[in-house]
Formats: structure tokens, C-alpha cells, sequence
């Protein structure tokens, strides 16, 4: 059970990150760039729950 909870909660932040970077005034490509950063940071985040990583 606890490991569906960090799952969740690493999926929620994921989101929320990406989410709030929508909102700074930055460009796109730089945007986009920080999208691809935080989209393969959390990948990685939640291989190392599932014990794959």
C-alpha cells in the first residue's frame, strides 16, 4: 500500500511541477527544455519505486 501512496505522490508532483513551469514567463524552447528535464527526472523517480532502476 505504501508504495502505490509514493507512486501517487511522485506522479502529483510531477504534474504540479509541470504545471508551474506553464506558468513562468520564460520562452518556449527554454520551457520546453525544462518540460523534457522534469518529464525524465520523474520517469526515473518512479522506475526507482517500482525497483526497476
Amino acid at each position: 500500500m505504501g508504495l502505490i501512496i509514493s507512486i501517487l505522490i511522485t506522479f502529483l508532483v510531477i504534474i504540479l511541477v509541470l504545471y508551474l513551469i506553464n506558468m513562468l514567463p520564460i520562452d518556449g524552447r527554454a520551457k520546453q527544455i525544462v518540460r523534457v528535464i522534469v518529464i525524465i527526472i520523474g520517469v526515473l523517480s518512479l522506475l526507482k519505486y517500482l525497483a526497476i532502476y
